[in-house]
């Protein structure tokens, strides 16, 4: 069983993706991803993940896909998980973007 690592800046920067007139949808469940034990063993320490969630109306993440990453594929399977699990307050259906930073703290 690997150990858990620590990562840290998650969520570096929100950006909206529906519309200036629109205020960002407000987190209210955040799950921060975990540091992937394949990037240590190959001594990968710092990453960046950009993804879009797709926010149904009752607040609940149902897609998320990878925009960009910094190394590419390393972190995108644990960002994925992670975002799938966060809640946003109930609205209008919408897409948002956000930045992941990994830092590993080992």
């Amino acid at each position: 069983m690997s150990i858990l690592r620590s990562i840290t800046a998650v969520a570096a920067s929100l950006m909206l993706a529906v519309g200036a007139a629109q205020a960002a949808p407000k987190v209210v469940k955040k799950v921060p991803p975990e540091f992937p034990s394949e990037a240590a063993k190959k001594g990968i320490s710092t990453g960046s993940v950009k993804a879009k969630l797709v926010i149904e109306a009752d607040g609940k993440v149902s897609d998320v896909e990878i925009l960009e990453a910094e190394p590419k594929r390393v972190f995108d399977r644990a960002v994925k998980a992670a975002l799938m699990e966060w809640k946003f307050e109930a609205g209008e259906k919408g897409t948002h973007e956000v930045k992941l930073v990994f830092k590993n703290e080992d």
